[in-house]
């Protein structure tokens, strides 16, 4: 099949070369010209493991193209992909901006038949108004179908999840575009929901819904087993050997942050006040990650009186490992908050190079320990599991290590003659 992709962000870029990799003819298109010109040559402006590879191979291939001519490519493309940003508005709303402008080119440009398929989250109800968009700019409803099917990638992992999906969502006003649509991804064995454009909405932001109140659960038993003196790792053992459960979204810690969980936690609320629906699971969700934070600072102010003008080392800025996104990052609020009370702030991340006015950002981990009060492990980052801790003692001023994702062993560290903190772990 020969298909366009609009929009060469995270989403785009990763569908494209995966429906490049199963063999079809795959366009992507960018209005911003160096982003196109740097991935035409191979060079991906975002990381995910394997993307840059799986990329260059399709256009080695001649399956993989990228364009900023968005008007020829929707033109001369059967299907159209459309998978550009919703960004949150302060009330909790999603942007639908970069989605009007997409319709409009459709509708300005469809001289035939074309299955319009939007990856993009976007609110309930979006799809249906995309369909009278076009109906009401004259479109005649044979020309077209329009179809929703959300992503379920998880950043870090997004390639596997593509290739291993373990359901295929798609919402359609007819059955006319089923049959094509089966064609689409290469998973006979995968699981195929067929719903409406409200119910493929809805399921998408259901599932991400459910993802953070797992977080938060799990933030929240954390607490409990920290006043009780029990160590979380054992619940979470309890929990995630029942398959009721499951093992995945029960670690404790900051909280839930990137560019999915907290916007489409938003705007599911926003969707449902605005039909007077109230959502008291969903507010108990965002307000306990919203603490977290406040309660990791507090463990902290126990050990240290004051915080103010204290030398602290913030390991891990991106929202979580396996990714360069600082999307609504819980450990970038948390040095924002460090800064504000005074603190001299370091920072390392294997990935990032943090750029934040009164932070100092460091490209070695050890160096960036030098002289500091307290260490604070922020991003799960698998090398900080591996860390010489000896290495870490020496170099301090301060013994306190404070393990704001409950990812580090406690004994290890107590050993070296560091004191460790961390909520519902011994």
């Amino acid at each position: 099949m020969r298909i366009c992709v609009v929009g060469a962000g995270y989403v785009g870029l990763t569908t494209a070369a995966a429906l490049a990799n199963f063999g079809h003819e795959v366009q992507c298109v960018d209005m911003e010209q160096a982003k196109i010109d740097s991935l035409t040559q191979g060079k991906v402006p975002i990381y995910e493991p394997g993307l840059e590879k799986l990329i260059r191979k399709n256009l080695k291939k001649d399956k993989l193209h990228f364009s900023s001519n968005v008007i020829e490519s929707i033109r001369d493309y059967p299907m159209i992909l459309i998978a550009v940003g919703t960004p949150s508005r302060e009330d909790g709303s999603s942007n639908l901006s970069y989605i009007n402008q997409v319709i409009n080119l459709i509708a300005s440009n469809i001289k035939d038949y074309k299955i319009i398929i939007t990856k993009s989250t976007v609110p309930a109800g979006t799809n249906e108004w995309m369909h009278q968009m076009l109906v009401e700019k004259g479109i005649e409803e044979d020309l077209f179908d329009i179809v929703s099917n959300p992503e379920f990638l998880r950043e870090g992992t997004a390639l596997w999840d593509i290739f291993h999906p373990n359901k295929l969502v798609f919402g359609t006003r007819t059955d006319r575009p089923i049959k094509v649509l089966k064609k689409l991804y290469e998973s006979e064995k995968v699981p195929y929901i067929f719903t409406s454009l409200t119910g493929a909405e809805l399921i998408k932001y259901a599932s991400n819904a459910f993802l953070a109140t797992k977080i938060s659960f799990a933030n929240e038993i954390a607490r409990i087993c920290d006043v009780y003196e029990v160590d979380y790792s054992d619940i979470y053992k309890g929990l995630a050997t029942d398959p009721r459960i499951g093992r995945y979204f029960l670690n404790a810690g900051l909280g839930f942050g990137g560019s999915c969980l907290p916007k489409d936690l938003s705007c599911l609320k926003h969707s449902a006040s605005k039909q007077n629906v109230e959502t008291k699971l969903l507010d108990a969700v965002m307000e306990i990650n919203d603490t977290q934070i406040e309660l990791y600072l507090n463990k902290l102010g126990k050990a240290l009186p004051s915080l103010e003008d204290k030398q602290i080392t913030v390991w891990g800025v991106t929202f979580k490992s396996g990714t360069d996104d600082l999307r609504s990052s819980p450990a970038i609020a948390l040095i924002k908050q460090l800064v504000q009370i005074g603190c001299r702030v370091h920072t390392y991340d294997p990935m990032v190079q943090l750029e934040l006015a009164d932070v100092s950002s460091y490209i070695n981990q050890y160096e960036s320990v030098i002289g500091s009060d307290v260490l604070i492990i922020a991003t799960e980052w698998d090398q900080f599991l591996k860390s010489d801790w000896s290495e870490i003692k020496s170099r301090m001023k301060g013994s306190i290590i404070l393990d704001a994702r409950n990812c580090i062993n406690a004994q290890t560290v107590r050993k070296h003659g560091l004191l460790y903190l961390g909520v519902g772990k011994r």
